[in-house]
């Protein structure tokens, strides 16, 4: 994976810190551009779309993470990881539940970072990963189009964040079977499934309220203890 034709912008208020990841992840290859505020992101980010990933913090002074993160969202899928505090699981699904592809608790390991990075953008941007497989899928009147990212509902665009459109495309691909939460997290997150980890439970979760949002309902079931199932369409 070549990181230089990556570019992050790194938000945090802790200069320091934001001193020492953009250190590691720029000797890691990738180009990094760091901003100490939730008001100067947003501003950064609206007014372009230069950055493959958004690495922001939750808690920051004035506009926090979250805000930012809500800003972000009413306009453009940019995919952005959280990094959130050790046990702040509420936090985590808030972020999850606005629309952040993934999170990391703080203090991280920057060759963490730069391994979920990574995995947020092999997910989106590489022609190889798994959802690239199925070109074009029509199911319970959803429309995907791998090649363009793109998910309709009667001609409408379903808006979904990169994660999301992985895991809808994922649950398509295999109707009728049900896929544990661990493959899905590793297919849909390209990262191993760890101990309460949420991330998925949200994302299937958003999947499901965009989808009642656009008359489509209760397509996705939950197989308890073990992860989801696409539906097989009733004969007609």
């Amino acid at each position: 994976m070549e990181n230089e034709k990556y570019k992050i912008l790194l938000v945090d208020d802790d200069e320091e810190l934001c001193a020492l990841l953009s250190e590691f992840l720029q000797t890691d290859g990738f180009v990094v551009e760091t901003l100490s505020s939730g008001d100067a992101a947003v501003s950064r980010l609206l007014e372009s779309d230069e950055f493959d990933t958004v690495v922001l913090d939750i808690m920051m002074p004035g506009m926090s993470g979250l805000d930012v993160l809500r800003n972000v969202r009413a306009k453009k899928q940019t995919p952005i990881l959280m990094l959130t505090g050790r046990g702040d699981d509420i936090d985590r699904i808030l972020g999850l539940e606005m629309g952040a592809d993934d999170y990391l608790a703080k203090p991280c390991n920057p060759r963490e970072l730069a391994a979920r990075i990574r995995a947020i953008i092999r997910r989106t941007q590489n022609a190889n990963a798994p959802t690239q497989a199925m070109v074009h899928a029509e199911l319970h009147g959803i429309v995907l189009d791998s090649g363009s990212r793109s998910a309709l509902v009667n001609n409408t665009t379903l808006p979904l964040t990169g994660a999301e459109f992985n895991a809808l495309s994922l649950l398509m691909a295999r109707v009728g079977q049900t896929i544990s939460k661990q493959e899905m997290t590793e297919e849909v997150l390209n990262r191993p499934l760890e101990a309460y980890d949420r991330a998925m439970d949200v994302h299937v979760s958003r999947i499901r309220q965009k989808l009642a949002a656009a008359g489509i309902n209760d397509v996705i079931k939950s197989v308890r203890g073990v992860g989801y199932q696409m539906l097989t369409p009733s004969p007609r």
